[in-house]
């Protein structure tokens, strides 16, 4: 997450702001003490978390560190968010095994549903000497040019291609696809950083999980852009990224748009 943050952070001449969160409840006996006795006291895990991120940052970077108490691990993120006006933030994503009603998870769904910048969630795939090639599937909608933007981003610093991918079912939807492929591509070319070298590919099929489990065998990280489903949200948890990430060891991030953080009402799912 630091190296992701990193390259964000290197094409928009940023710093990167390394935060662990340490939960204070109100039924937590914590709450009996001062945020600054429990930073000074109770810090051990979260400072060493810190401190461990802290030196794989990247040299060329201007990174800082924090430790923050909150009454939840959400509210102290978006406490260091608002204190920082950030322009993005990336957080982690492990995959659950027990079953919930949350998409990623409480604190991401929170996260999802509220941070007022950029938002990165990253599932660390099996790790790589380096990265040459970067899946971006596309369907439209504002959250493409933060997934763009961020895969532009690590494309930058690994001299990387970006493979713009998308489905299409019938001829009619072929050209949707196309239009999808132009608008992501014109992200990728508006996005910050260098010129990069692109790809593109109009997958034909009614499978969209398996066009994209197919393709990525080919490349080292996906990325996605989050997508609005409404009422739809409990029947369509998990459709597409959620798979992937249960057939691929490559790293997966999904990317939400800031901008329109002030008029979703509802849920945001993963792209479907």
């Amino acid at each position: 997450m630091v190296r992701t943050a990193g390259d964000l952070a290197r094409v928009t001449d940023g710093l990167v702001r390394i935060v662990s969160v340490i939960a204070k409840p109100h039924d937590s006996p914590f709450s009996l003490y001062t945020d600054d006795t429990i930073i000074e006291q109770y810090s051990g895990t979260s400072q060493k978390i810190l401190n461990d991120a802290t030196t794989v940052a990247p040299d060329d970077v201007t990174v800082t560190s924090e430790l923050i108490v909150g009454r939840s691990i959400a509210d102290g993120v978006l406490t260091a968010v608002e204190q920082t006006t950030a322009r993005a933030l990336v957080v982690g994503w492990q995959e659950r095994k027990r079953r919930t009603d949350a998409v990623l998870g409480t604190t991401i769904d929170r996260l999802l549903e509220r941070a007022p910048c950029d938002l990165y969630v990253e599932r660390i795939g099996q790790e790589a000497n380096s990265v040459d090639s970067i899946l971006l599937p596309v369907a439209g909608g504002p959250h493409v040019r933060p997934a763009a933007s961020v895969a532009k981003a690590i494309a930058a610093r690994n001299d990387a291609a970006v493979h713009v991918f998308s489905v299409a079912a019938s001829e009619t939807a072929s050209e949707t696809a196309r239009e999808h492929i132009a608008s992501a591509e014109t992200s990728l070319k508006e996005a910050p950083g260098p010129r990069i070298q692109m790809e593109s590919e109009i997958h034909d099929g009614n499978e969209i999980t398996e066009g994209i489990v197919e393709a990525a065998s080919d490349h080292d990280v996906i990325v996605f852009g989050a997508t609005r489903q409404g009422a739809l949200h409990r029947r369509l948890v998990g459709s597409v990224p959620r798979t992937v990430v249960h057939r691929t060891d490559r790293t997966v991030l999904l990317a939400r748009s800031g901008d329109s953080i002030e008029t979703v009402a509802d849920r945001l799912l993963p792209w479907v």
